[in-house]
């Protein structure tokens, strides 16, 4: 899949863009003036909180490697990509399982610009860029299904995006897309735990123009998982993840789930 000849039009500069800003929090250099401005003024006023970005990137590397390791898993469905960094799921993937075939899924103008980026794989296996917003499971599906095998398990990965999408919204869009998944998929997720803390941040994020972030309760965050079987250790803060040496505590907790 390639990007259009010319999307910059599509990409407003001035306004903080959360993949930018993550980009930012990560050390990236794809951002804007604007983004990084917004990155500064949150990591002065809340510096615990700011760490969400790099706790998301340690449970992706994290549970990648479990579900490619320890469960056998080929295919991953990655949405809500962000802009590329270091280890992209595809890279974590196919470390450990070369033949590994990854679908991202963003509708960010400017991650549609850095997608070449995502589309670099291992010969023996596949990636592919889908732009679709994840509110539209039958576009998502249908063209993942270009590179995925939905007959085998698929990890479903939502990592720091849902919440974009208000809590009762995002539950049961997740419930469309595993219904759809075969036995023995998996869904991988995280989001910012509804503490006072980060409900001010994303406050002041919002106040910046950018588009909410809804922060989520622990059952919330589980409910995204309904009739699906959550693993070890459960709905936990991410730096508790499968680890015997807890890192620093963060206001991003996230769950694995199996689909019995």
């Amino acid at each position: 899949m390639t990007a259009p000849e010319n999307p910059a039009p599509r990409i407003d500069s001035s306004v903080p863009h959360s993949a930018r800003v993550w980009n930012w929090a990560l050390g990236g250099k794809d951002h804007f003036e604007a983004d990084e401005r917004l990155g500064q003024h949150l990591e002065r006023h809340y510096p615990q909180a700011i760490n969400v970005a790099r706790a998301s990137r340690t449970f992706l590397r994290a549970v990648v490697t479990h579900l490619a390791a320890e469960q056998g898993v080929r295919q991953f469905l990655d949405i809500g990509t962000g802009l590329p960094t270091a280890d992209n799921t595809h890279e974590v993937a196919q470390r450990v399982a070369p033949d590994s075939r990854i679908v991202y899924v963003d509708n960010d103008p400017l991650v549609l610009v850095h997608a070449r980026a995502l589309l670099t794989t291992h010969p023996e296996g596949a990636t592919d860029y889908v732009e679709a917003d994840v509110r539209d499971p039958d576009t998502v599906l249908e063209q993942a299904a270009r590179t995925l095998d939905f007959d085998r398990p698929v990890a479903l990965m939502l990592l720091s995006m849902l919440g974009h999408i208000v809590p009762d919204e995002a539950a049961l869009l997740v419930r469309e897309y595993t219904k759809r998944l075969p036995s023995g998929s998996f869904l991988a997720t995280c989001d910012s735990i509804a503490a006072p803390e980060m409900i001010k941040l994303n406050e002041d994020y919002a106040a910046s123009g950018a588009v909410p972030y809804h922060c989520r309760t622990e059952e919330q965050l589980a409910a995204t998982a309904e009739g699906l079987e959550i693993l070890p250790p459960g709905v936990v803060p991410l730096n508790e993840w499968r680890t015997e040496t807890p890192g620093e505590f963060t206001y991003q907790w996230g769950l694995l789930a199996r689909k019995p």
